[in-house]
């Protein structure tokens, strides 16, 4: 039939004007297109030139994107007119079906390309910031309202109304072409672009101006909003190079957590002023005063997707019930319900309205999140700033410990953020099953009350395990906190657990917590499989419930378009139900978060009598500060100077001082406390003399740290004043040179330094100065040390970095001390781990001339009373309080007796001094260990680097593509190795019965299919008796069958959801295990190699991923992919002809995929790389607390977090753009699938065969799960991806060798008497490295007194380490009495020998636990060990005495305290053999002087090897052995060697004289 604009039919003149132009239709609609051909004539050219000249520039840089008035209004009125023309195209070519009438749907769909010209036209104006071209728009739309105006007219002349679908549609399109035009009036209005004379000039957003920018979601334009175009350069660029920190830039300013904070903050203090000011202020209000607006956008979006959601089952019903309704229309005219018949129309609506869904949930997700990461920022923000005011007492006082610090910033904050992105879930999800139960009711009547009975019913069921759910997981992380705090005591003090064979004890403490966790687990596993199950099992039930009863009430038989929507409908509710359930336990959980927080919020502060009284407005308000200076040029330098948180301390520090003369500090009568109230400090009056050099001396545990602490505002004062002198103040605006008044340098007696460089740690955000850097490093002795590190100062150091030694930590802190321009300097006890020879350099060129020649007031606290001859003022403390105060002259005119004291001390110490110029001290053994470290590292990641050089060499083509197919594989090889991990019979089990279940679902899905497709509407056959009954038995045996596949795919829910989880557990059992095994047994030097946090994250993330995050993920990913596939392979077989579309689709789908697994992986990567420094960043300024605030670096740190925060939530918001990006398109593609599925339905049942229509309302249902599942497959796969990295991780610990600890002998006794004998021993400590020892030959009779003394690096700690068969000896032996002890198990050797080190180590628990972890002594033993080691009293004092807690590392102990235990330890062991290796550094000269002759006394039957720092020490010896290069070059007495004067002994004691 011929084609013809006005129609064909014959007998009627479609050309006939005769009743005039206007009043034949075909004209009317024929002016309709005027304004399209108008718009498309001009618009064409004008964007092809427009294009033309873009080529040239590859992309316009997006400062450009300005938006119009009416921005995003356009937008929707736009999609909207596109919508109202496919409605009147389809409504066109339906009524059209007689005689083909062009003018029917021709100008509709000429209106269709033309509204679509006009966005993109719009858009590249819009882009170019060229206005005025949008004059041809506002003719266009004038135009096209005054032609659609005449033919809605004509209409109503017609008396047409709104029965009539065409009139409606004409009306719609009046209405948007009006709207259309009042938005480009509003353009000319605002930007004033043509008939004005001065048109507005407008400039970018202030973001945009600013090209570090890159995440421009907020900028770009609503398509591309709705389906984050924007990210394709990122996503797709990500496959050829990793996306990096400097790809994804800086955040928009109102994402900033700086700017999300003052919100926060505002609404926070606002509820202060405005209600009861007593009343702490409610978080939950300030959170919904400053973010509700997002919220209630982000829950608008949701109602709607909810909403549109309901349109699936609707239009499938429709589809499945008219297929066979052949209806032709011989009318122009028809209403909107003739339309809706149409199975073709319903299809594209489906189509339509699947994306529409899709759309409005993804922007929901979006909104949700990025207000979750904004509440994130802020809350951290206001975490950290209470952190830099929390008083010192709560946190010595364990009240407020770091542990709980971490929890709030990892823990809580997270779980508000996530309860913020489920929050819209709370409010839609009861509309959602409202919605769902009425649709339900309207298709089934009541029989549809009954499954919605049975959902509800069980969903209590799923809420209770849920709060199950909630417990077991809470129960779970506190058993695998104390498991990683024993994990880490035990890596921390592997040496000595090995040295005294009680590693496997430790082992067994954290095998045993982690049997907990795994109890745990497995409860946890349980409840999982529960839920997962429910989840499978309530659909199946519900349905069941429904249709069986329905065909015993009803009288009609079920249709297949009413069964299948119902289907879909059951599908559609289990979600919320499920999710509900969700988070309802999230919000449980934000309330507790919120219950922390506010309590934290409202912890003690620093005392306001402190002196620090005026900083803490400064403290507050930087932030503040920082906002209101002038918007534009300060959130632009957003890295400011440090030079200029100088400046801004200062000057915000009005500080009132009271001015005191002389004297730069005075306390009078003063009571201080750590927060108990009983009083630490009594009664302290002293002043700080100007400018002068003053000590404060005194035992152990006497007050002397605190006392500084005092001064420093940092102790609660109970009563009296300390007065601080403002000398010096005037010149305060000379910020570099001018000695920072309020400041004061003060290194703290724990060593505290940052995670930075250690030229970072040095200047501490003062300018470098490179003449004064050299200066203070040359005065801190630390060039053999920086010169020893790998990057030398530009090295990482700290908790991250590299470990160094306590000696070397410490110097560096009084560096940083000596290095800041402040005119006080604290130092406590800065010697207390270095070496005589150290200590002597740092006073006489550090405190002595370099701080005093800068006449800098200078207070030490130190044990070394030889440098009390160089004290302008002396401060005496003893328990608590001043003893005496005044110049060494007072002190020996007025106390005889104390002056008598010092003096004896002061002898011995001045014997030891300039004795070490021959000897080895202890920083070179520190040195050594810092050079062995690095020796061997270096070749352990030789391998490593040549991997990492691969990706970086990012120009060599080759290693690019190499580069790239390694980053987008998935990790097979570890899936292999976790799932046998698991156990093959698991796995079996696994695959076999999800298979199964998932082919019985689709089997009853088939049944229901061929139940409700037979016979449908013969109601006549009942009139034969025999077909009555053979309808009475069809319908049985349907019932039959149905009741037993549902039964068989229950039961086949419960298997495989227990076997996934369960597998889980085992896997996670077997890896932890054997880890733990291999780490524990591994040889010491592995320890040297690896970093310890490198080892903890093994115990910490990874295991944790390998518990609680793999199981989960493997099953979804099973699970989505077996829908999947189940769906797609019914749709083909309800129609092949789908098989033809699906290989677009398919290969579509894999490019999506393939692309976003790469860039996923990568921002995964980068989110959790971002997330480290930011923790690190909030702990390791919880330990520094009394540094920072004695440096008033407050306001940097502050600005620190903030830039550390926005890194971490850029990161984390590119990543969940990507998972946006990801689920908008495989959304679509769900769509296209649909869309093509009902399309070959309909076509492939256009002929008379009746049964087809249960089929395709399966195929349908089926294709609507597709788009619910498509992207859980990809979603799962990145994550598996990137949680398999974690079990590659662990795998490669298990590679690590094992010490040998059976030995060759078997478990043969340990001799009682001992006889050494060394003979020709040689010792590596690495198969790659040299020998530190040579033909090495000894002999030790039982009961000897040896001392081994030698230069750096001459053995002697090596030797030591031989006795434990700790090294490796490659050549000779040692025997003691006859056995060699490379022969005996290890545990044999080692429990028969004790040794004290240098380094106390304590682990938590008791005291009986750390000198007797095997429980074999009685209490009289210990007790008399504690009291050799001059303890007894103290531990008798504490509550519990030898069960008196210790704390993590001894923290509740002094030092000195420490050390003294240690050798307890050694007492209590009592064995024949006791290596002392220089173990009284940190002990003060008069306890020393006892220990030495309690060893001599409690060890007179045994043999004692005194490694000897000094060598006076070893005078008494028996034997003394002088080592040198490995080798032993004298040996014998003492007396004998001293009288070989060119020999290296008496070189070494002549020094001494």
């Amino acid at each position: 039939m011929a084609l013809s604009f006005c129609g064909n039919n014959k007998g009627s003149n479609a050309y006939s004007v005769e009743n005039g132009v206007l009043n034949n239709g075909c004209f009317v609609d024929a002016l309709n297109l005027v304004p399209h051909v108008f718009l498309l004539f001009i618009t064409f050219p004008i964007l092809f030139i427009g294009w033309g000249s873009q080529s040239s520039k590859v992309q316009i840089h997006h400062n450009t994107w300005l938006h119009f008035p009416g921005h995003n209004l356009r937008w929707i009125l736009t999609f909207t007119l596109l919508f109202v023309h496919v409605c009147e195209i389809a409504e066109g070519i339906v009524s059209n079906t007689l005689s083909n009438h062009l003018h029917l749907f021709m100008p509709a769909l000429m209106g269709f390309i033309a509204a679509t010209t006009s966005v993109v036209y719009y858009h590249n104006i819009e882009t170019a910031n060229f206005p005025k071209l949008l004059l041809a728009l506002f003719i266009y739309w004038i135009l096209a309202f005054i032609t659609k105006m005449i033919k809605l007219w004509k209409f109503a002349e017609e008396s047409l109304g709104v029965k009539e679908l065409r009139f409606c549609i004409t009306a719609l399109l009046v209405v948007l072409y009006g709207l259309l035009m009042a938005v480009e009036i509003n353009v000319i209005r605002v930007r004033k672009y043509v008939f004005f004379a001065n048109p507005q000039r407008v400039k970018p957003p202030e973001d945009l101006q600013d090209l570090g920018v890159r995440f421009l979601q907020p900028f770009v334009n609503l398509l591309s909003k709705a389906t984050y175009w924007w990210m394709n350069p990122l996503i797709i660029g990500a496959h050829k190079r990793p996306i990096e920190l400097k790809k994804i830039g800086k955040l928009p300013i109102a994402m900033r957590a700086l700017t999300n904070y003052m919100r926060l903050k505002d609404s926070y203090e606002e509820q202060r002023k405005t209600e009861d000011p007593e009343k702490s202020p409610s978080i939950w209000k300030s959170m919904y005063r400053a973010f509700g607006g997002s919220i209630l956008l982000s829950s608008t979006f949701r109602y709607m997707a909810d909403l549109l959601g309901f349109a699936g089952p609707l239009c499938i019903s429709g589809i499945v019930g008219n297929l066979h309704t052949n209806m032709t229309f011989g009318v122009f005219f028809m209403s909107s319900n003739e339309l809706l018949k149409n199975t073709s129309v319903l299809a594209v609506l489906l189509f339509l309205a699947l994306v529409l869904q899709r759309t409005f949930l993804q922007a929901s997700y979006y909104v949700t999140i990025e207000t979750g990461i904004n509440l994130r920022g802020a809350l951290l923000a206001m975490i950290y700033n209470k952190i830099l005011r929390l008083s010192t007492s709560n946190m010595s006082m364990g009240e407020m410990t770091l542990g709980q610090i971490n929890n709030l910033v990892a823990i809580e904050t997270n779980q508000l953020m996530w309860f913020l992105f489920l929050c819209p879930n709370l409010w839609a999800m009861p509309v959602q099953i409202i919605m769902g139960v009425i649709l339900l009711y309207y298709l089934l009547g009541n029989s549809a009350l009954i499954g919605a009975g049975v959902i509800l019913l069980l969903a209590p069921v799923q809420y209770l395990i849920a709060t199950k759910l909630a417990d077991t997981q809470k129960s779970t992380l506190d058993y695998s906190t104390d498991r990683l705090k024993k994990t880490t005591e035990i890596l921390k003090g592997i040496k000595l657990l090995k040295l005294y064979a009680w590693e496997n004890i430790f082992c067994d403490r954290v095998e045993e917590t982690r049997g907990k966790e795994l109890t745990s687990l497995k409860t946890f596993a349980l409840y999982t499989s529960m839920s997962i199950f429910l989840n499978a099992a309530i659909p199946i039930a519900a349905v069941l419930a429904t249709f069986v009863t329905h065909a015993y009430i009803e009288e009609v038989r079920l249709s297949p378009d009413k069964a299948f929507a119902s289907l879909a409908l059951f599908h559609i509710l289990v979600t919320p139900l499920f999710l509900l359930s969700t988070v309802v336990r999230f919000a449980v959980k934000a309330l507790v978060s919120v219950q922390k927080l506010s309590e934290f919020l409202q912890s003690d502060e620093i005392g306001d009598d402190s002196w620090r009284n005026g900083e803490m407005p400064m403290c507050l308000e930087v932030g503040k500060k920082y906002k209101y200076h002038g918007d534009v040029s300060m959130k632009r330098s957003y890295h400011v100077h440090s030079a200029l948180y100088w400046f801004v301390s200062i000057i915000l520090n009005p500080v009132v001082f009271v001015c005191i003369g002389e004297c730069v500090i005075q306390v009078n009568d003063g009571f201080f406390t750590w927060g108990s109230n009983l009083s630490t400090l009594t009664d302290i009056n002293i002043r700080i003399p100007t400018g002068q050099l003053t000590m404060i001396v005194g035992q152990v545990g006497c007050g002397k740290s605190s006392l500084l602490l005092a001064m420093l505002g940092e102790m609660q004062t109970i009563s009296g004043k300390v007065y601080w002198s403002k000398e010096g103040h005037s010149q305060y605006h000379e910020v570099y040179f001018c000695k920072n008044r309020y400041s004061v340098a003060y290194a703290a007696q724990k060593s505290w330094l940052l995670n930075a460089t250690v030229e970072e740690n040095i200047t501490f955000g003062s300018p470098f100065n490179k003449q004064r850097y050299k200066a203070v490093i040359d005065t801190c002795s630390l060039q053999p040390d920086i010169d020893l590190l790998p990057f030398g100062d530009q090295t990482e150091i700290g908790e991250r970095g590299i470990n160094l030694s306590g000696g070397q930590r410490q110097r560096i802190c009084v560096a940083r001390a000596l290095y800041q321009n402040t005119n006080i300097v604290f130092l406590d006890d800065p010697f207390s781990a270095l070496d005589i020879h150290l200590s002597d350099h740092l006073m006489q060129e550090g405190i002595l001339k370099f701080l005093q020649d800068d006449k800098r007031t200078v207070v030490l606290v130190t044990h070394k009373l030889q440098y009390l001859i160089h004290a302008d003022w002396i401060i005496a403390m003893k328990d608590g309080s001043v003893l005496r105060e005044g110049t060494l002259k007072d002190i020996q005119t007025h106390d005889v007796e104390l002056y008598e004291h010092w003096k004896t001390l002061m002898n011995r110490q001045d014997q030891e001094l300039e004795k070490e110029t021959e000897m080895e001290s202890q920083t070179t053994l520190e040195r050594k260990t810092l050079r062995r470290a690095f020796y061997s590292r270096e070749a352990k990641n030789h391998i490593d680097d040549e991997d990492e050089e691969e990706e970086v060499e990012e120009d060599d083509d080759d290693n690019m593509s190499t580069t790239t197919s390694r980053r987008s594989k998935i990790q097979w090889k570890m899936c292999c190795r976790y799932l046998s991990s698991g156990g093959f019979l698991m796995v079996f089990l696994m695959v076999s019965s999800k298979l199964a279940k998932h082919s019985v679902m689709v089997a009853i899905d088939y049944w229901l299919a061929a139940w409700t497709s037979s016979n449908p509407h013969n109601q006549s056959l009942v009139t034969c008796h025999c077909c009555f009954l053979f309808e009475m038995l069809s319908f049985i045996l349907y019932i039959i069958v149905i009741l037993k596949l549902s039964f068989l795919a229950i039961a086949l829910c419960l298997i495989t959801s227990l076997t996934v989880e369960f597998l889980g557990v085992a896997a996670a059992t077997n890896l932890h295990h054997n880890l733990l095994n291999k780490i524990i047994h591994a040889p010491i030097r592995f320890f040297d190699v690896t970093p310890l946090g490198q080892i903890l994250n093994r115990f910490s993330a990874d295991t944790n991923i390998i518990d609680q995050h793999i199981p989960p993920t493997l099953e979804s990913l099973t699970r989505s992919t077996l829908l999947c596939l189940s769906a797609i392979g019914v749709i083909a077989f309800v129609t092949p002809t789908f098989l033809i579309a699906l290989v677009p689709l398919a290969v579509a789908f894999y490019f999506i995929q393939k692309y976003f697994r790469v860039a996923s992986k990568d921002l995964q990567d980068l989110d959790d790389s971002t997330q480290l420094p930011l923790l690190c960043h909030f702990s390791e300024t919880a330990e520094g607390l009394t540094t920072i605030r004695a440096f008033r670096h407050e306001a940097r740190f502050k600005q620190r977090m903030l830039e550390l925060t926005d890194t971490n939530n850029t990161a984390y918001l590119f990543l969940s753009a990507a998972n946006r990006w990801l689920e908008v398109r495989t959304d679509y593609l769900g769509a296209v699938i649909v869309l093509t599925a009902a399309v070959a339905a309909i076509w492939s049942t256009s002929g008379p065969d009746v049964d087809q229509s249960g089929l395709v309302g399966l195929g349908l249902t089926y294709a609507l799960t597709v788009t619910n599942y498509l992207n859980w497959v990809v979603r799962n796969l990145a994550d598996l991806e990137v949680q398999m990295a974690a079990v590659k991780k662990v795998n490669s610990f298990l590679s690590t060798e094992s010490e040998n600890y059976e030995g060759s002998m078997g478990n043969k006794s340990f001799p009682d008497t001992i006889k050494i004998k060394i003979h020709d021993l040689c010792v590596r400590y690495d198969s790659m490295l040299k020998p530190v020892l040579k033909q090495v030959n000894a002999h030790i009779n039982p009961g000897q007194k040896v001392g081994i003394c030698g230069r750096t690096g001459s053995g002697k700690s090596s030797l030591s380490l031989a006795f434990f068969n700790m090294v490796d000896v490659f050549e000779g032996k040692i025997v003691i009495d006859g056995i060699d002890i490379c022969k005996l198990p290890l545990q044999t050797l080692r429990s028969r020998l004790s040794i004290i080190l240098q380094d106390p180590v304590l682990f938590s628990g008791s005291i009986r636990l750390n000198l007797d972890p095997e429980r074999t002594c009685t209490d009289d033993r210990l007790w008399e060990a504690l009291e050799i080691a001059q303890l007894k009293n103290m531990v008798k004092a504490l509550p519990g005495g030898l069960d008196a807690v210790v704390t993590e590392g001894g923290e509740n102990f002094s030092v000195g305290q420490r050390q003294l235990f240690c050798l307890a330890r050694a007492f209590v062991r009592k064995s024949s053999i006791l290596i002392m290796d220089e173990a009284t550094a940190s002990i003060d000269m008069a306890t020393e002087n006892i220990l030495q002759k309690v060893v001599m006394t409690a060890f007179a039957d045994r043999t004692v090897v005194t490694i000897a720092h000094r060598v006076h020490t070893i005078l008494t010896a028996d034997l003394v052995i002088v080592m040198k290069r490995g080798s032993i070059m004298e040996y014998g007495k003492p007396e004998i060697l001293m009288e070989q004067e060119d020999g290296l002994f008496a070189s070494f004691v002549k020094a001494d004289m």
